[in-house]
């Protein structure tokens, strides 16, 4: 199944960031503008007893802004974003969003389920990428606040039976936390009505020293997984699962992204960077720490833990200067990074992968965790 419980808690993990203290933690609600049919989008404003605010939209499930202190306790926004819902509504680079039905890549647009062949719209050369060019990513969610001791909202979205090929009815509900170990925990499931495929995840783009601030080459990434799975040109996996000893992709140990993104291997020419998915290190289900990420100047840490099996690294290769984004600032190439917690790419089209096949009576349940400190 496409189900990972996330049944290992949170207090279980190891933590850098400070223990909970008094304040105010809120959810609000405000107006973020209107798509062109007049439905409304609204913005939800989640803040923590330290002052970490995390603005989450309607459109898309969008993380538009989270805030995250530096080595000195000053906050910055460190997710790119747009400024207005129509920049949101005009870009096709993901940002922030939520991702469905399925997650990165299904090679030729189609796969094979219950003897039925499934075909679905390209958007991405001969590929169909993050769920189609009208996937979740470009819904309007349904929004509630969720009472409990940290704020959080849930959105809920029901994709008809044939959206974007997908065969059936299938009822999507998120929740996005911030807790007072300054986590951003996003909780996903799904149900449906007849045999699908689902690989939900969010596509936030992080620049630890703040949105708009430049390359990302000087952040030191370490990812705990020993093997990654190899593409093709367009992207897709072979199906191998490559150990990344010896290559441009073990950061096993800590190392700056930009410390062998140019080396000439197939690979990084294949993504034009890093865009590949690598297999997490597990021994058990559950919450495991898949990723960190530090930036020496301001001291900011990001730990991704998740229930997942896959971790698609991305270094914002296609970022092009092109998109304007919060206050005007062009975002260029390896101005940001995504940290894309997942089944593998094209599961659906490979047998050995973990399978993303939801039954009905079934529920698909995962969560991943964002957590923030600094040192």
């Amino acid at each position: 199944m496409a189900c990972l419980l996330a049944s290992a808690a949170l207090a279980q993990m190891p933590s850098k960031t400070p223990p909970p203290k008094k304040g105010n933690p809120a959810v609000t609600q405000q107006p973020f503008g209107k798509m062109p049919d007049g439905t409304p989008v609204d913005a939800y404003v989640l803040k923590n007893a330290h002052g970490m605010e995390a603005h989450i939209l309607t459109y898309g499930g969008a993380v538009a802004s989270l805030t995250a202190p530096d080595r000195k306790g000053a906050f910055a926004d460190v997710v790119l974003g747009m400024d207005t819902l129509d920049g949101y509504v005009h870009q096709t680079l993901f940002f922030g969003a939520l991702i469905g039905r399925y997650g990165n890549r299904i090679a030729h647009g189609q796969f094979t389920l219950d003897g039925k062949t499934c075909t679905l719209p390209k958007n991405d050369g001969p590929n169909t990428l993050h769920g189609g060019p009208q996937g979740f990513n470009k819904k309007v969610w349904k929004a509630r606040i969720v009472s409990g001791a940290s704020p959080a909202i849930e959105l809920t979205y029901v994709s008809q039976d044939g959206e974007e090929g997908f065969p059936g009815a299938l009822s999507a509900k998120v929740t996005y936390t911030l807790t007072d170990h300054n986590e951003l925990r996003i909780e996903y499931w799904a149900t449906t009505d007849k045999p699908t495929v689902v690989n939900l995840t969010n596509h936030s783009y992080f620049n630890l020293a703040g949105a708009g601030s430049g390359s990302i080459l000087n952040h030191e990434v370490t990812i705990l997984a020993d093997r990654f799975t190899p593409v093709d040109s367009t992207l897709i996996p072979t199906g191998e699962l490559r150990p990344v000893k010896g290559t441009p992709f073990d950061f096993t140990k800590s190392t700056a992204i930009g410390a062998r993104i140019e080396q000439k291997d197939q690979q990084l020419v294949y993504g034009k960077g890093y865009d590949h998915n690598w297999v997490v290190n597990r021994t058990a289900a559950g919450l495991v720490k898949a990723a960190e990420v530090y930036e020496p100047t301001s001291g900011r840490v990001l730990e991704v833990l998740t229930a997942e099996p896959g971790l698609q690294f991305y270094t914002g290769n296609f970022l092009d200067g092109a998109v304007k984004g919060k206050g005007g600032i062009a975002y260029g190439r390896r101005d940001a990074f995504c940290m894309e917690t997942q089944h593998f790419p094209d599961s659906p089209n490979h047998a050995a992968f973990p399978s993303t096949t939801l039954l009905p009576g079934a529920t698909y349940h995962t969560t991943t965790v964002y957590r923030f400190s600094a040192r």
